[in-house]
Protein backbone atom coordinates (compact mmCIF):
# COMPACT_ATOMS: atom_id res chain seq x y z
CA UNK A 1 0.00 0.00 0.00
CA UNK A 2 3.05 2.12 0.92
CA UNK A 3 4.48 1.79 -2.80
CA UNK A 4 0.56 2.52 -4.24
CA UNK A 5 0.28 5.77 -1.95
CA UNK A 6 3.56 6.94 -2.86
CA UNK A 7 2.71 6.30 -6.93
CA UNK A 8 -0.65 8.28 -6.58
CA UNK A 9 0.97 11.57 -6.34
CA UNK A 10 3.09 11.64 -9.16
CA UNK A 11 1.40 12.05 -12.68
CA UNK A 12 3.41 10.43 -15.63
CA UNK A 13 2.54 10.41 -19.32
CA UNK A 14 3.56 8.01 -21.56
CA UNK A 15 3.51 9.33 -25.24
CA UNK A 16 3.82 7.31 -28.40
CA UNK A 17 3.95 8.22 -31.38
CA UNK A 18 1.43 6.18 -34.31
CA UNK A 19 2.39 4.50 -36.76
CA UNK A 20 5.82 6.50 -36.55
CA UNK A 21 8.54 5.99 -40.20
CA UNK A 22 4.96 5.13 -41.79
CA UNK A 23 3.04 7.93 -40.69
CA UNK A 24 6.39 10.65 -41.40
CA UNK A 25 6.69 9.15 -45.17
CA UNK A 26 3.43 9.86 -45.87
CA UNK A 27 3.23 13.44 -44.18
CA UNK A 28 6.53 14.07 -46.57
CA UNK A 29 4.45 13.07 -49.66
CA UNK A 30 1.29 13.56 -49.87
CA UNK A 31 0.58 11.14 -52.63
CA UNK A 32 0.92 8.34 -50.08
CA UNK A 33 -1.74 9.74 -47.25
CA UNK A 34 -4.80 7.65 -46.98
CA UNK A 35 -2.61 4.88 -48.89
CA UNK A 36 -1.80 1.50 -47.41
CA UNK A 37 2.07 2.25 -46.85
CA UNK A 38 5.15 -0.61 -45.65
CA UNK A 39 8.28 0.88 -44.69
CA UNK A 40 11.23 -1.86 -44.59
CA UNK A 41 13.15 -3.72 -47.17
CA UNK A 42 12.38 -5.36 -50.34
CA UNK A 43 9.86 -7.80 -50.80
CA UNK A 44 12.34 -9.82 -53.34
CA UNK A 45 15.37 -9.28 -51.17
CA UNK A 46 13.71 -10.96 -47.87
CA UNK A 47 13.21 -7.46 -46.22
CA UNK A 48 11.04 -7.09 -43.25
CA UNK A 49 8.13 -4.47 -42.45
CA UNK A 50 9.98 -2.02 -40.08
CA UNK A 51 5.64 0.08 -39.40
CA UNK A 52 2.96 -0.79 -41.57
CA UNK A 53 0.86 2.30 -41.95
CA UNK A 54 -2.66 2.10 -40.29
CA UNK A 55 -4.22 1.97 -43.79
CA UNK A 56 -2.09 -1.42 -44.08
CA UNK A 57 -2.50 -2.75 -40.72
CA UNK A 58 -6.31 -3.10 -41.38
CA UNK A 59 -4.84 -5.92 -44.15
CA UNK A 60 -3.06 -7.76 -41.25
CA UNK A 61 0.21 -5.93 -41.81
CA UNK A 62 2.24 -5.55 -38.61
CA UNK A 63 5.91 -4.78 -37.94
CA UNK A 64 8.44 -7.15 -37.94
CA UNK A 65 6.96 -9.05 -40.74
CA UNK A 66 8.57 -10.55 -43.88
CA UNK A 67 8.00 -7.86 -46.20
CA UNK A 68 6.51 -10.73 -49.37
CA UNK A 69 4.04 -12.09 -46.63
CA UNK A 70 2.89 -7.91 -46.15
CA UNK A 71 2.33 -7.52 -50.03
CA UNK A 72 0.93 -11.12 -49.88
CA UNK A 73 -1.91 -9.70 -47.67
CA UNK A 74 -1.94 -6.32 -48.91
CA UNK A 75 -0.87 -6.18 -52.64
CA UNK A 76 -1.78 -2.55 -53.15
CA UNK A 77 0.68 -1.59 -50.76
CA UNK A 78 3.60 0.90 -51.48
CA UNK A 79 6.90 -0.01 -49.94
CA UNK A 80 9.30 2.38 -49.18
CA UNK A 81 12.71 2.57 -47.91
CA UNK A 82 13.39 3.54 -44.35
CA UNK A 83 15.02 7.11 -43.92
CA UNK A 84 16.51 6.85 -40.32
CA UNK A 85 18.18 9.80 -40.78
CA UNK A 86 15.00 11.36 -41.23
CA UNK A 87 13.05 10.08 -38.01
CA UNK A 88 16.07 10.75 -35.97
CA UNK A 89 15.87 13.90 -37.23
CA UNK A 90 11.71 14.52 -36.16
CA UNK A 91 12.79 12.56 -32.84
CA UNK A 92 14.80 15.70 -31.89
CA UNK A 93 11.66 17.79 -32.54
CA UNK A 94 9.51 15.40 -30.12
CA UNK A 95 12.43 15.70 -27.50
CA UNK A 96 12.71 19.70 -28.01
CA UNK A 97 8.59 19.54 -27.53
CA UNK A 98 8.82 17.38 -24.74
CA UNK A 99 11.44 19.93 -22.84
CA UNK A 100 8.82 22.81 -22.74
CA UNK A 101 7.21 21.00 -20.43
CA UNK A 102 9.25 19.13 -17.94
CA UNK A 103 12.81 18.34 -17.72
CA UNK A 104 12.05 14.74 -16.28
CA UNK A 105 11.89 13.06 -19.80
CA UNK A 106 12.58 9.00 -20.20
CA UNK A 107 13.10 8.73 -23.95
CA UNK A 108 12.21 4.41 -24.13
CA UNK A 109 13.05 4.41 -28.50
CA UNK A 110 13.18 7.05 -31.72
CA UNK A 111 9.23 7.48 -30.94
CA UNK A 112 8.20 6.98 -27.54
CA UNK A 113 9.18 8.38 -24.12
CA UNK A 114 7.96 8.86 -20.27
CA UNK A 115 7.73 12.78 -18.89
CA UNK A 116 6.74 13.16 -15.30
CA UNK A 117 5.04 16.17 -15.38
CA UNK A 118 4.61 16.72 -11.45
CA UNK A 119 6.16 19.17 -10.96
CA UNK A 120 4.67 21.29 -13.75
CA UNK A 121 1.60 21.37 -12.85
CA UNK A 122 1.17 24.36 -11.12
CA UNK A 123 2.89 26.45 -14.02
CA UNK A 124 1.05 25.04 -16.67
CA UNK A 125 -2.12 23.19 -15.12
CA UNK A 126 -3.65 19.50 -15.10
CA UNK A 127 -1.93 16.83 -16.41
CA UNK A 128 -4.54 16.49 -19.61
CA UNK A 129 -3.90 20.16 -20.19
CA UNK A 130 -0.25 19.20 -20.77
CA UNK A 131 -1.21 16.53 -22.29
CA UNK A 132 -3.48 18.35 -24.84
CA UNK A 133 -0.82 20.67 -25.73
CA UNK A 134 1.52 18.57 -26.47
CA UNK A 135 -0.19 16.62 -29.11
CA UNK A 136 -1.21 20.25 -30.86
CA UNK A 137 2.53 21.29 -30.49
CA UNK A 138 2.95 17.91 -32.06
CA UNK A 139 0.85 18.39 -34.83
CA UNK A 140 1.60 21.85 -35.55
CA UNK A 141 5.53 21.25 -35.71
CA UNK A 142 5.58 17.61 -37.24
CA UNK A 143 2.13 17.16 -38.66
CA UNK A 144 2.12 14.05 -36.94
CA UNK A 145 -0.20 12.59 -34.42
CA UNK A 146 0.83 11.08 -30.95
CA UNK A 147 -1.33 9.23 -28.55
CA UNK A 148 -0.81 9.49 -24.61
CA UNK A 149 -1.66 7.72 -21.54
CA UNK A 150 -1.77 9.52 -18.51
CA UNK A 151 -1.35 7.64 -14.98
CA UNK A 152 -0.05 7.66 -11.58
CA UNK A 153 3.22 5.54 -12.76
CA UNK A 154 4.90 4.15 -15.90
CA UNK A 155 3.05 0.88 -16.13
CA UNK A 156 -0.43 2.11 -16.34
CA UNK A 157 0.84 5.53 -18.23
CA UNK A 158 1.75 2.91 -21.07
CA UNK A 159 -0.64 0.57 -21.12
CA UNK A 160 -2.92 3.69 -21.37
CA UNK A 161 -1.25 5.72 -24.75
CA UNK A 162 -2.07 2.14 -26.39
CA UNK A 163 -5.45 1.54 -25.98
CA UNK A 164 -6.85 4.19 -27.69
CA UNK A 165 -4.58 4.39 -31.24
CA UNK A 166 -3.91 6.95 -33.52
CA UNK A 167 -4.07 9.68 -31.14
CA UNK A 168 -5.72 8.99 -28.31
CA UNK A 169 -5.77 10.38 -24.89
CA UNK A 170 -6.17 7.52 -22.14
CA UNK A 171 -6.53 9.08 -18.52
CA UNK A 172 -6.05 6.66 -15.56
CA UNK A 173 -7.22 7.96 -12.58
CA UNK A 174 -5.49 6.67 -9.28
CA UNK A 175 -8.88 5.93 -7.79
CA UNK A 176 -9.79 4.18 -10.39
CA UNK A 177 -6.92 1.71 -11.18
CA UNK A 178 -8.78 -1.64 -10.40
CA UNK A 179 -11.80 -0.23 -12.97
CA UNK A 180 -9.09 0.57 -15.66
CA UNK A 181 -7.26 -3.29 -15.15
CA UNK A 182 -9.39 -5.70 -14.70
CA UNK A 183 -10.97 -6.06 -17.58
CA UNK A 184 -7.66 -5.87 -19.74
CA UNK A 185 -6.87 -9.78 -21.14
CA UNK A 186 -3.55 -11.01 -19.38
CA UNK A 187 -1.81 -10.60 -22.63
CA UNK A 188 -0.77 -6.78 -21.79
CA UNK A 189 0.68 -7.93 -18.68
CA UNK A 190 4.25 -6.37 -18.85
CA UNK A 191 7.26 -9.16 -19.33
CA UNK A 192 4.24 -11.91 -19.74
CA UNK A 193 5.29 -13.42 -23.65
CA UNK A 194 3.59 -16.31 -25.32
CA UNK A 195 4.91 -19.17 -23.09
CA UNK A 196 3.59 -17.26 -19.69
CA UNK A 197 0.40 -16.31 -20.98
CA UNK A 198 0.00 -20.22 -21.97
CA UNK A 199 1.24 -21.11 -18.33
CA UNK A 200 -1.71 -18.39 -17.07
CA UNK A 201 -4.27 -19.50 -18.85
CA UNK A 202 -3.59 -22.90 -17.68
CA UNK A 203 -4.49 -21.37 -14.52
CA UNK A 204 -7.33 -20.03 -15.70
CA UNK A 205 -5.81 -16.08 -15.70
CA UNK A 206 -6.79 -14.65 -18.65
CA UNK A 207 -8.10 -11.07 -17.43
CA UNK A 208 -6.01 -8.92 -14.70
CA UNK A 209 -9.21 -9.51 -12.67
CA UNK A 210 -8.14 -12.93 -12.99
CA UNK A 211 -4.68 -12.34 -11.82
CA UNK A 212 -5.49 -10.33 -9.13
CA UNK A 213 -7.11 -13.31 -7.37
CA UNK A 214 -3.98 -15.59 -6.89
CA UNK A 215 -1.89 -14.59 -3.90
CA UNK A 216 1.58 -13.39 -4.32
CA UNK A 217 2.96 -16.84 -2.78
CA UNK A 218 0.93 -18.56 -5.90
CA UNK A 219 2.27 -16.28 -8.18
CA UNK A 220 5.91 -16.79 -6.91
CA UNK A 221 5.51 -20.60 -6.42
CA UNK A 222 4.73 -20.73 -10.17
CA UNK A 223 7.18 -17.67 -11.96
CA UNK A 224 9.59 -17.30 -9.25
CA UNK A 225 10.68 -13.38 -8.43
CA UNK A 226 8.26 -12.41 -11.91
CA UNK A 227 5.02 -14.15 -10.34
CA UNK A 228 5.77 -11.21 -7.09
CA UNK A 229 6.20 -8.57 -10.18
CA UNK A 230 3.05 -9.38 -11.61
CA UNK A 231 1.43 -9.75 -8.46
CA UNK A 232 2.25 -6.02 -8.05
CA UNK A 233 1.27 -5.09 -11.62
CA UNK A 234 -2.07 -6.54 -11.58
CA UNK A 235 -2.91 -3.91 -8.36
CA UNK A 236 -1.21 -1.22 -10.64
CA UNK A 237 1.39 -1.05 -8.17
CA UNK A 238 5.07 0.24 -9.97
CA UNK A 239 7.28 2.87 -8.10
CA UNK A 240 9.79 3.16 -11.08
CA UNK A 241 10.67 6.78 -11.26
CA UNK A 242 10.98 8.37 -14.81
CA UNK A 243 14.83 8.79 -15.20
CA UNK A 244 16.29 11.40 -17.38
CA UNK A 245 19.45 10.63 -19.37
CA UNK A 246 21.34 13.41 -17.56
CA UNK A 247 20.25 11.74 -14.39
CA UNK A 248 20.87 7.91 -15.67
CA UNK A 249 24.09 6.04 -15.33
CA UNK A 250 23.64 5.08 -19.01
CA UNK A 251 21.89 5.59 -21.48
CA UNK A 252 19.90 2.39 -23.44
CA UNK A 253 17.48 2.28 -26.90
CA UNK A 254 15.43 -1.22 -26.90
CA UNK A 255 13.43 -2.67 -29.54
CA UNK A 256 10.64 -5.26 -28.62
CA UNK A 257 9.28 -7.22 -31.90
CA UNK A 258 5.89 -7.86 -32.48
CA UNK A 259 6.58 -11.27 -33.78
CA UNK A 260 10.01 -12.72 -32.82
CA UNK A 261 12.76 -12.07 -35.94
CA UNK A 262 15.50 -14.05 -37.60
CA UNK A 263 16.39 -12.09 -40.43
CA UNK A 264 20.09 -10.55 -39.49
CA UNK A 265 20.26 -7.33 -41.76
CA UNK A 266 16.46 -6.21 -40.28
CA UNK A 267 18.42 -6.59 -36.47
CA UNK A 268 21.36 -5.05 -37.99
CA UNK A 269 19.19 -1.96 -39.49
CA UNK A 270 17.44 -2.08 -35.90
CA UNK A 271 21.04 -1.54 -33.77
CA UNK A 272 22.42 0.95 -35.96
CA UNK A 273 19.26 2.89 -35.60
CA UNK A 274 19.29 2.64 -32.08
CA UNK A 275 23.08 3.27 -31.81
CA UNK A 276 22.63 6.68 -33.59
CA UNK A 277 19.58 7.73 -31.34
CA UNK A 278 22.24 6.47 -28.00
CA UNK A 279 25.23 8.22 -29.07
CA UNK A 280 22.72 11.64 -30.34
CA UNK A 281 21.10 11.24 -26.52
CA UNK A 282 24.58 11.19 -25.18
CA UNK A 283 26.22 14.47 -27.18
CA UNK A 284 22.93 16.45 -26.72
CA UNK A 285 23.54 15.69 -22.56
CA UNK A 286 27.67 16.95 -23.05
CA UNK A 287 28.72 13.19 -21.66
CA UNK A 288 31.26 10.77 -23.28
CA UNK A 289 30.70 7.29 -22.59
CA UNK A 290 33.22 4.11 -22.54
CA UNK A 291 31.14 1.43 -22.47
CA UNK A 292 29.04 0.22 -25.13
CA UNK A 293 26.78 -2.64 -24.20
CA UNK A 294 24.21 -5.24 -25.86
CA UNK A 295 21.00 -6.98 -25.09
CA UNK A 296 19.80 -10.00 -26.75
CA UNK A 297 16.33 -11.73 -26.08
CA UNK A 298 15.83 -14.83 -27.97
CA UNK A 299 12.36 -16.26 -28.55
CA UNK A 300 12.78 -18.46 -24.97
CA UNK A 301 13.15 -15.29 -23.15
CA UNK A 302 16.25 -16.12 -22.74
CA UNK A 303 18.71 -12.87 -22.37
CA UNK A 304 22.04 -12.35 -23.42
CA UNK A 305 24.39 -9.13 -22.73
CA UNK A 306 27.34 -8.80 -24.49
CA UNK A 307 29.68 -5.70 -23.36
CA UNK A 308 33.08 -3.90 -25.15
CA UNK A 309 35.04 -1.20 -23.13
CA UNK A 310 36.35 1.80 -25.84
CA UNK A 311 40.27 3.09 -25.34
CA UNK A 312 39.01 6.03 -24.39
CA UNK A 313 35.41 8.14 -23.76
CA UNK A 314 33.56 8.83 -27.07
CA UNK A 315 30.21 10.12 -28.20
CA UNK A 316 31.00 9.13 -31.73
CA UNK A 317 28.32 7.13 -33.49
CA UNK A 318 31.09 5.66 -35.59
CA UNK A 319 32.97 4.44 -32.09
CA UNK A 320 29.86 2.77 -30.79
CA UNK A 321 28.68 1.42 -33.77
CA UNK A 322 31.82 -0.23 -34.74
CA UNK A 323 31.59 -2.14 -31.23
CA UNK A 324 27.97 -2.54 -31.34
CA UNK A 325 28.44 -4.50 -34.66
CA UNK A 326 31.45 -6.38 -33.64
CA UNK A 327 29.56 -7.90 -30.70
CA UNK A 328 26.54 -8.45 -32.39
CA UNK A 329 28.58 -10.12 -35.34
CA UNK A 330 30.23 -12.14 -32.88
CA UNK A 331 26.91 -13.38 -31.30
CA UNK A 332 25.05 -14.14 -34.00
CA UNK A 333 27.96 -16.39 -35.86
CA UNK A 334 27.81 -18.82 -32.61
CA UNK A 335 23.80 -18.90 -32.27
CA UNK A 336 21.77 -21.64 -33.07
CA UNK A 337 20.69 -21.85 -37.06
CA UNK A 338 17.18 -21.61 -35.49
CA UNK A 339 17.40 -18.79 -33.03
CA UNK A 340 14.61 -15.76 -33.20
CA UNK A 341 15.03 -12.67 -31.65
CA UNK A 342 12.18 -11.26 -29.11
CA UNK A 343 14.04 -8.18 -28.59
CA UNK A 344 17.60 -5.94 -29.45
CA UNK A 345 19.06 -3.09 -27.80
CA UNK A 346 22.27 -1.20 -26.68
CA UNK A 347 23.61 0.83 -24.19
CA UNK A 348 26.24 3.33 -23.39
CA UNK A 349 27.60 3.64 -19.92
CA UNK A 350 30.95 4.70 -17.71
CA UNK A 351 30.26 8.42 -18.23
CA UNK A 352 32.66 11.29 -18.08
CA UNK A 353 32.53 15.08 -18.95
CA UNK A 354 32.81 16.01 -22.69
CA UNK A 355 35.81 17.76 -22.05
CA UNK A 356 39.02 16.96 -20.77
CA UNK A 357 39.18 14.01 -21.72
CA UNK A 358 42.09 12.00 -22.70
CA UNK A 359 43.29 11.84 -26.34
CA UNK A 360 43.83 8.27 -28.25
CA UNK A 361 47.56 7.66 -28.79
CA UNK A 362 46.23 6.13 -32.24
CA UNK A 363 43.68 6.96 -35.07
CA UNK A 364 43.34 10.46 -34.12
CA UNK A 365 42.65 11.81 -37.72
CA UNK A 366 40.05 9.27 -37.99
CA UNK A 367 38.39 10.29 -34.65
CA UNK A 368 38.47 13.75 -35.69
CA UNK A 369 36.92 13.23 -39.04
CA UNK A 370 34.38 11.48 -37.28
CA UNK A 371 33.50 14.16 -34.44
CA UNK A 372 33.17 16.56 -37.20
CA UNK A 373 30.68 14.30 -39.05
CA UNK A 374 28.68 13.71 -36.01
CA UNK A 375 28.56 17.85 -35.47
CA UNK A 376 27.90 18.68 -38.60
CA UNK A 377 24.87 16.23 -38.92
CA UNK A 378 23.41 17.20 -35.43
CA UNK A 379 23.94 20.70 -36.45
CA UNK A 380 22.07 20.39 -39.89
CA UNK A 381 19.31 18.09 -38.02
CA UNK A 382 18.66 20.36 -35.32
CA UNK A 383 18.14 23.79 -38.31
CA UNK A 384 16.56 22.45 -40.73
CA UNK A 385 13.14 20.52 -40.67
CA UNK A 386 14.08 18.13 -43.51
CA UNK A 387 17.94 16.56 -43.00
CA UNK A 388 19.72 18.08 -46.15
CA UNK A 389 22.55 15.30 -45.14
CA UNK A 390 22.52 11.68 -44.90
CA UNK A 391 25.18 10.13 -42.79
CA UNK A 392 26.91 7.36 -45.06
CA UNK A 393 26.92 4.91 -42.19
CA UNK A 394 23.72 5.45 -42.03
CA UNK A 395 22.90 4.88 -45.67
CA UNK A 396 24.98 1.96 -46.02
CA UNK A 397 23.07 -0.04 -44.32
CA UNK A 398 19.87 -1.57 -45.81
CA UNK A 399 16.86 -3.35 -44.12
CA UNK A 400 16.40 -5.66 -47.29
Amino acid sequence: MHLMNAAETRSILHIDMDAFFAAVEQNDRPELRGQPVLVGGAADKRGVVSTASYEARRFGCRSAMPMARAVQLCPQAIVVQPRMERYVQISRELLALFEQSTPAIEPLSIDEAFLDVTGSIRLLGPSVQIAQQLKQDICQATGLTASVGIAPNKFLAKLASDLDKPSGLTVVAPNNIRGFLDPLPIARLWGAGAKTQSRLNSLGIRTFADLRQLSAGCLEAEFGQTGRKFFDLARGIDDRPVVSDRQAKSISQETTFVQDVADCQHLRAVLLQQTEQVSSRLRHQGFKARTVNLKIRTQDFHTITRRSTLDGPSDSTTDFWAAAASLFERWWSTRPPTGRIRLIGIGVSQFSGAEGCQMRLFGEAEADNARRLDETFDQIQDRFGRSAIARGLLGDEETD
